[in-house]
């Protein structure tokens, strides 16, 4: 074949540059085969909301002392309690079959009268926003098969999270930021650590991404002070054009697919995370209604400010911890209840009520579930003399916006709140029914793995119609 002559190549060449431009043209118009994992996917049905934010309050909020008041543990306070059983103590000999009563001073509020303890003021003015479920229980007393459920929906490790499975159904509203946050609490993460927010056997695209709190959103996202934006771009462009050859040489191979969006992702989100955890263009109004400008509060109301700013860009899950490590530092309380959730609900109440009044005022909350709960209840026995051991046999969680009825308690545990009789609702229920306020059918939501169909919900869950609006 003879060789190319300059004006048969300027031809070719621009041809193939037009191609390109259509290919980009098509691509933004969602008009060309996407190989995008994230790439926004329709949900099975019309859904009543875009995003999830999961306050969770990881050690077991006690539910008895919080949301579900039980006059009997006074009356038998210093007494045993009839259905309590010896197997139910986690923490062994250091429970006794000894009623303790609440330290708390209940009040009912709102229109709704929801019963609320003392600690949280702020969050019972919101109280006829809520929908509390009193009558959720799980499989697991201790902490790191708690975890995995109210997160996985398995008490094992190695499934996806909920957030893994949200984002793989729906992909995300976002092309400069992850699909699904993670804010951690400031002594840092909870057992399991990663496993929590885990994309499982599904690609590593969905797993959760930690964003810090404060300085650099996310471990070495900025490249080196020597290395300029042009030239960032410049290696990148290098490997994505060897990393498409390669692709097209060897089409079978879809992770490298998967691989070309991430370091695309990684690019972009240098300047969006940063933009988006730089809270200075907040108002001080603002800042102090989050309680930035108090060191109880500041954490975890940044925290919440940036879930707030997180759903606003198009982020599908947000999930934000209060309680890191172990013991006292969590929602923990074996050795002192009021001691451990006097600290605790003053760090969280303010920022929650701050989180939903701000949902509320941009119309956000119509769209944001909002999800309040930790991995098991407390025990309505004594340990230590006035702590409370694990017990995942009935507590509390709530929702709000997203769908959700408002103003409507669900549910029972018995005279002692030691386990749910009425209206029971599992974890995979609550997963059921997160999942359907976004659209998504939890038995459709499936993934292949191993020769096996998939789901959050396994071979149960239900849709919980009396929580919806």
């Amino acid at each position: 074949m003879p060789p190319l002559t300059r004006r048969q190549i300027l031809q070719q060449a621009g041809a193939g540059f037009g191609s390109l431009a259509l290919q980009s043209l098509l691509g933004a118009d969602g008009l060309l085969a996407n190989t995008n994992p994230m790439a926004p996917r329709p949900p099975h049905f019309a859904p009543k909301a875009k995003s999830v934010i999961f306050l969770f309050m990881y050690g077991g909020p006690s539910h008895v002392d919080l949301f579900d008041p039980k006059p009997a543990l006074a009356k038998y306070h210093g007494r045993p309690i009839p259905v309590w059983k010896k197997e139910d103590a986690f923490m062994g000999g250091k429970t006794k079959n000894v009623a303790m009563q609440s330290p708390y001073r209940f009040a009912r509020h709102g229109q709704s009268g929801m019963d609320m303890a003392e600690v949280y003021p702020n969050l019972a003015r919101h109280a006829d926003s809520l929908c509390m479920i009193r009558s959720m229980h799980t499989e697991s007393n201790n902490h790191a098969p708690a975890l995995f459920q109210m997160n996985s929906g398995f008490v094992q490790p190695g499934r996806p999270s909920m957030g893994s499975w949200v984002t793989y159904g729906l992909g995300s509203e976002s092309e400069n930021l992850p699909a699904f946050v993670v804010l951690l609490d400031k002594l840092g993460a909870p057992v399991n650590g990663a496993l929590n927010w885990s994309n499982g056997f599904m690609p590593a695209t969905y797993q959760g991404v930690p964003f810090r709190s404060s300085g650099e959103p996310i471990a070495y996202l900025t490249p080196p002070g020597n290395v300029s934006a042009s030239q960032q771009r410049a290696r990148l462009d290098l490997l994505k054009q060897w990393n498409t050859e390669y692709a097209a040489a060897n089409p079978a191979e879809t992770a490298l697919a998967a691989r070309l969006n991430a370091y695309e992702l990684a690019y972009r989100m240098q300047m969006s995370a940063s933009e988006c955890t730089d809270l200075k263009g907040e108002s001080a109004a603002v800042r102090h209604m989050y309680g930035l400008d108090h060191p109880t509060t500041a954490h975890f109301g940044r925290s919440c400010l940036l879930a707030r700013r997180l759903v606003e860009r198009g982020v599908r899950f947000v999930q934000v911890y209060s309680g890191g490590n172990e013991g006292p530092k969590a929602w923990d309380a074996h050795d002192d209840l009021k001691k451990n959730h006097d600290l605790h609900c003053a760090e969280t109440d303010g920022p929650i009520a701050a989180l939903l009044d701000d949902l509320k005022i941009s119309g956000l909350l119509d769209t944001t579930l909002v999800v309040w709960g930790g991995e098991f209840g407390r025990s309505p026995v004594a340990e230590n003399g006035k702590g409370r051991d694990h017990h995942p046999k009935g507590f509390t969680m709530w929702m709000a916006g997203g769908g959700i009825k408002a103003g409507h308690i669900h549910g029972a545990t018995d005279e002692f709140g030691y386990s749910a009789v009425e209206n029971r609702v599992s974890v995979p229920d609550l997963h059921a029914t997160i999942l359907n306020q976004l659209g998504l059918d939890h038995e459709q939501l499936t993934y292949r793995f191993t020769g096996r169909d998939y789901r959050l919900t396994d071979v149960s869950g239900d849709v919980v119609k009396a929580l919806l609006a």
